[in-house]
């Protein structure tokens, strides 16, 4: 399901501006793209709360601007720094026609049934947390899944192995990024040394 949001075509500009929007319970943004970038507003607390959603983040989104609606994916946001309250957010079009890059989620499962867990004392840890893809809007995904059941001690799950969706493509960046690795097992300290005191004993 597409997530809808509304803004308004913001008239003022400025510092004072944007703090007089901020004080009346609006937080003032950019849509960037297709010709002149627009200058919008949009209720604040609507937005506070759909940024904590991951689909916000990773998804071609529909801005309801004016009362027309724009296929739109966000494009940066800043939060104050100790207050709740969202400052900016900035936006770009999308032409549902073209392939976009986009940063979406990895999703980790069977972890804990891999060997290097059950039976080896080993912890994974995840490297990425994201990947950078290219697709059509229409292909994107909400995630990437990433199957870690088979992970052994010692081994790695790598960017180049991960298993895309139909029309997705990894967005490599450098002759290696194929290598990067996503996930990768090691044994606490605690653990080896405890294996070592057992075998010394026998």
């Amino acid at each position: 399901m597409t997530t809808t949001f509304n803004a308004t075509t913001r008239k003022t500009q400025g510092t004072g501006a944007s703090r007089r929007l901020r004080k009346a319970g609006s937080v003032p943004g950019v849509v960037y793209g297709s010709g002149e970038a627009v200058m919008i507003e949009m209720n604040h607390n609507e937005l506070y709360y759909k940024l904590r959603a991951e689909s916000f983040h990773a998804s071609v989104l529909t801005m309801n601007l004016d009362g027309k609606e724009e296929a739109v994916q966000l494009r940066a946001f800043v939060n104050h720094p100790f207050r709740q309250q969202v400052q900016h957010l900035d936006f770009q079009r999308v032409d549902l026609s073209k392939k976009i890059h986009i940063k979406v989620p990895l999703h980790f499962i069977n972890q804990d049934i891999a060997p290097a867990v059950k039976t080896g004392g080993g912890k994974i840890s995840h490297v990425m947390i994201e990947a950078e893809i290219s697709c059509l809007p229409a292909d994107l995904p909400a995630f990437i899944e990433v199957d870690l059941g088979g992970m052994q001690l010692g081994h790695s799950v790598h960017l180049g192995e991960l298993k895309l969706p139909r029309g997705v493509e990894l967005c490599a960046h450098g002759e290696h990024a194929a290598e990067a690795v996503v996930a990768t097992v090691h044994v606490p300290r605690g653990s080896v040394e405890a294996a070592a005191e057992a075998e010394a004993a026998k």
